[in-house]
């Protein structure tokens, strides 16, 4: 059913182009995105090919460069931003956007400076305005390639959150939904850094035993801090927590898990970043995760090591060594 909802989506990466496309096949829709070689691509040939090459886009997807054109008819504002960049892009987006429009964001990530979710910032920067995220297990290339996905709006508003659940929700991509939107919404900032963690071990040649106890432990700690935080227990064995870190744990098409498997080769860092296209959230999110696990009292001894050998601290080697040798308690302990 083609709805009449007018949407905008900010964002020309691989997620946000993905996400657009899918949407496309429900209500119109306008992307923006700031590089006009990128808008160009999608409207004159049906592609994005710097972010998602070799792959067809709908042609009911139209795209601009002017922020205003995406924005302002929309009845639906859909945010497809890094973190490091969201809340400027809002800035942007602010004075073209009718009142009471929900917001949805894509981004798993927290904001450096203020150790803010997506959606704070949304509240901060546009109050009034519902806001929302669409989260899970969703790897671009997999959905745009017609494979089984499964995904969840969630907001704290039951009614809106059903009425977008349609909007979304196209084919193969089943959207379901979740009103626990802080739950939600940390399970997808927090599993980036798991998955740093498990990617370590691969790139260092551990087993399959070994990634499934980082996985299942890394779990336990997401769950600890999000619970602490207010997120409700359940959300965390969900698509949005399990589901999700499963999905990057273990994907080559994660951009986390390259990242750590980069570090276990010995790379450094900064080397791995500057050659990747796209943000993995997890490095940048590892400074504001440990912060906020100081704050609430909650020790996460995996996510502590990915952020110190992410800021160049600690090899992933000895890293690594640490948390295999650290003494086990019980399994309701940390570490």
């Amino acid at each position: 059913m083609f709805m009449e909802l007018k949407v905008g989506l900010l964002g020309g990466g691989s997620w946000g182009t993905t996400v657009a496309s899918l949407v496309s096949r429900n209500a119109p829709i306008k992307l923006w995105a700031r590089d006009p070689e990128t808008v160009i691509d999608i409207n004159d040939n049906h592609c994005n090919s710097k972010y998602l090459p070799d792959i067809k886009l709908p042609p009911a997807l139209t795209a601009t460069s002017e922020i205003g054109e995406a924005v302002s008819g929309a009845d639906v504002l859909v945010m497809a931003i890094p973190s490091s960049n969201f809340r400027n892009v809002l800035e942007q987006a602010k004075p073209h956007l009718r009142p009471w429009v929900p917001v949805i964001s894509l981004t798993k990530g927290l904001e450096l400076a203020t150790s803010k979710r997506m959606t704070e910032v949304i509240e901060e920067v546009l109050p009034g305005h519902p806001v929302g995220v669409l989260t899970g297990p969703n790897l671009a290339r997999e959905i745009m390639a017609g494979q089984a996905a499964a995904s969840v709006i969630s907001m704290e508003d039951e009614i809106i959150v059903k009425q977008l659940q349609q909007l979304f929700h196209s084919g193969l991509f089943r959207v379901y939904t979740n009103t626990d939107l802080l739950g939600c919404e940390l399970g997808g900032v927090l599993k980036n850094i798991i998955a740093i963690a498990v990617g370590m071990g691969d790139g260092l040649g551990a087993g399959d035993n070994t990634r499934s106890a980082l996985i299942t432990r890394g779990l336990a700690e997401i769950t600890r801090l999000g619970v602490a935080m207010g997120g409700k227990p359940e959300t965390f064995s969900g698509l949005t927590g399990m589901g999700d870190m499963i999905a990057t744990c273990t994907s080559p098409l994660s951009r986390n898990r390259h990242v750590g498997v980069e570090l276990g080769k010995g790379r450094h860092i900064d080397e791995i970043i500057d050659e990747m296209l796209m943000v993995a959230e997890g490095v940048k999110s590892a400074p504001t995760v440990m912060a906020l696990a100081k704050k609430y009292g909650v020790e996460m001894p995996i996510a502590e090591d990915v952020f110190e050998v992410t800021k160049g601290n600690r090899s992933a080697v000895r890293a690594f060594r640490g948390l295999v040798n650290q003494s086990a308690g019980a399994e309701s302990d940390a570490g």
